[in-house]
């Protein structure tokens, strides 16, 4: 199936990009609704979970609206979800900033936490390190760059699979000081810790590789 006319939801929780997110999602053919709306959110074909400020402020946000739910219930169906900035920070276990810990959504272990490097935040164009199977990142060649800004990540990675019938998630790394998770791809559960919608052309190939992959 074509990415071009397929329903995407881009969450209104409060926290986000959510009109840059809306233009880029429909440049590449999506056809877009922004909303809070439960039902309109689990019933789109995709759904966007931007985020930009604190962990804990996007996490009160998100249960505000049932967001936590609509992640919970699209996953445990295999209905395709997208994380981005802090929308991908807060699918992880727990998130620390200012030494205040705040639960996660908990689909991947591990704890969100300060960049360590000379100049925080990371602002600016970066590359990343992909899997060789990516579907992410197919078509783009190493050396694309993506636009980053943010001064908190994850920086290991510990889910294990022990399911020898489920496919091993794919986990691309960038490193600003130090080596981070930069984006991930789990089954129906995607995300990324950069900004498709702010890196150009770079990032709407992306955006159509997600969109093909439902």
């Amino acid at each position: 199936m074509s990415s071009t006319g397929k329903k995407v939801v881009v969450l209104d929780y409060g926290f986000g990009n959510i009109r840059s997110a809306e233009r880029a999602l429909a440049h590449v053919g999506a056809d877009v609704e922004i909303t809070r709306d439960y039902d309109t959110a689990m019933n789109a074909d995709g759904l966007l979970v931007p985020g930009v400020g604190a962990f804990s402020a996007c996490m009160a946000g998100l249960k505000a609206v049932r967001g936590d739910w609509i992640v919970e219930r699209r996953l445990a169906g295999g209905r395709p979800v997208m994380g981005i900035c802090v929308g991908m920070q807060i699918l992880f276990g727990r998130g620390i900033e200012h030494g205040v810990e705040t639960e996660g959504l908990d689909e991947w272990p591990g704890t969100v936490g300060p960049l360590k490097a000379e100049v925080v935040p990371h602002m600016g164009w970066n590359t990343v390190e992909a899997p060789d199977d990516s579907e992410l990142f197919a078509g783009l060649d190493r050396d694309t760059r993506f636009y980053f800004v943010h001064s908190y990540a994850v920086h290991d990675w510990s889910l294990e699979i022990t399911n020898a019938a489920m496919a091993a998630p794919r986990v691309t790394w960038a490193t600003h000081g130090e080596r981070f998770v930069a984006a991930v791809e789990n089954g129906a559960l995607w995300a990324t810790q950069f900004h498709p919608e702010k890196s150009g052309e770079a990032g709407a190939r992306l955006l159509t590789n997600w969109l093909d992959s439902f």
